[in-house]
């Protein structure tokens, strides 16, 4: 006997359904709250219905994050889970509707009936778990390199407002010295007012050693023939840019 486990995934609750291959309900709908209580009272009733582990299938629809949390409990409890295409799961209700069923919905019943009628359905696999991690460490990724850029982006916006000649002094704006200098000076009037020596020992700090007097002095004096303007508004973006 094959022991069928179909979970309707929400955001609060799921709702769950144990059938068996031979059409017997073992436990009718019940509902569980999306809480590790909630998942343990779930195993619970799995492992009450005596089935060997490898005869027991526990189905649920991909859901996104709602069914992250517990897909991962499922897996590390060693059930054979699967993660089933809505798309998949919305033909097969229209099929029972056709079969005069009575189902409006997707729910843990059709879920439970797929799994035992659909013999080609792969259970997900730790594999494909820690592929989806990766995914997600993916995305997370090519989000910040976006972010970055845009950051770059308005950092030189703004030196070209604030202090344009700075960027013919330095071999990038985007280096440790040139932030350290426009987040203690953000702009060329701030930067004419420094003192030398606290200029110098900002710079070459920041540059570890790189730039010294020389550099704080040629950069003071850009900045009091600059033709920046001075605009506060600005000078406070740019130091939380």
């Amino acid at each position: 006997m094959v022991v069928s486990v179909g979970i309707d995934v929400s955001k609060d609750k799921h709702d769950c359904f144990i059938l068996s291959s031979e059409g017997e309900v073992l436990v009718d709908v019940f509902t569980i709250p999306n809480t590790m209580d909630g998942f343990n009272c779930l195993l619970k009733r799995i492992q009450g219905c005596t089935a060997p582990q490898d005869k027991i299938k526990v189905g649920l629809e991909a859901t996104g994050h709602y069914s992250y949390n517990l897909l991962g409990f499922l897996l590390d409890n060693g059930l054979a889970t699967y993660v089933l295409n809505p798309l998949r799961t919305n033909l097969y209700r229209k099929s029972l509707s056709l079969r005069k069923t009575k189902t409006d919905r997707v729910d843990a019943r059709t879920i439970a009936s797929m799994l035992l009628s659909d013999a080609g359905l792969k259970p997900y696999t730790n594999t494909a778990y820690h592929n989806e991690e990766l995914k997600s460490l993916t995305r997370y990724r090519f989000d910040k390199v976006k972010e970055r850029a845009k950051l770059k982006s308005s950092i030189a916006r703004l030196v070209c407002i604030l202090f344009p000649e700075l960027e013919k002094l330095v071999p990038s704006l985007h280096i440790a010295s040139v932030y350290a200098l426009l987040e203690a000076f953000p702009g060329a009037k701030q930067v004419a007012s420094a003192h030398l020596t606290r200029l110098k020992a900002l710079l070459e700090t920041a540059s570890k050693g790189h730039y010294k007097r020389d550099m704080a002095l040629e950069i003071r004096n850009a900045a009091k023939n600059s033709i920046g303007s001075q605009m506060p508004a600005k000078s406070l973006e740019l130091q939380h840019t």
